[in-house]
């Protein structure tokens, strides 16, 4: 389909409803009272991510059993990340020439280092994640507080404008 994705209900709510939609019913699975366990398969630095970011998403709601998974797969890239940034930092570190970016090829020839390259995809993959679940820093400028503001109080000037339902001509 054309156009941007759709966004999950739950996270228009929480920006306030911006397009002023009518919000569709859709499938809302329950959302347990804590933040659901994390896979075992995840390593210690994923581990770590998890319950940074876990608590916050279920604290909004936004954190259900389904979407375990895809928050394991953003844990697993943040720590894929981390590695090889931590690998990068470790080579320029013993490196006198700085040439950490750089590696010999088969044929002695100078070629960018693979750490790059997997460093580069493991964040990729993290900031398209992070999106999925509204918590990039575009993503968080555009939350409002949603259903848990007051309604805004109308101005003078509310009905003014063609279009709005409470506008009514005088006679």
């Amino acid at each position: 389909m054309p156009g941007p994705r759709p966004m999950p209900v739950r996270l228009k709510l929480l920006r306030g409803n911006p397009g002023k939609q009518r919000l569709r019913d859709v499938f809302d699975p329950p959302r347990p009272p804590e933040p659901p366990k994390p896979p075992a398969f995840l390593n210690e630095k994923a581990l770590e991510e998890w319950n940074r970011v876990a608590p916050n998403l279920s604290l909004f709601g936004m954190l259900t059993t389904l979407d375990v998974m895809p928050l394991a797969a953003y844990c697993m890239a943040f720590a894929r990340w981390v590695e090889a940034e931590t690998l990068l930092k470790g080579i320029a570190e013993k490196d006198i020439g700085g040439k950490a970016l750089l590696v010999r090829g088969s044929h002695r020839q100078p070629k960018a280092n693979p750490l790059i390259a997997i460093s580069r995809e493991a964040a990729s993959d993290m900031v398209r994640y992070a999106g999925e679940f509204g918590f990039s820093p575009a993503a968080r400028s555009r939350i409002a507080l949603g259903p848990f503001a007051q309604p805004p109080t109308p101005s003078k000037f509310a009905g003014l404008i063609a279009g709005d339902d409470d506008f009514r001509p005088v006679r």
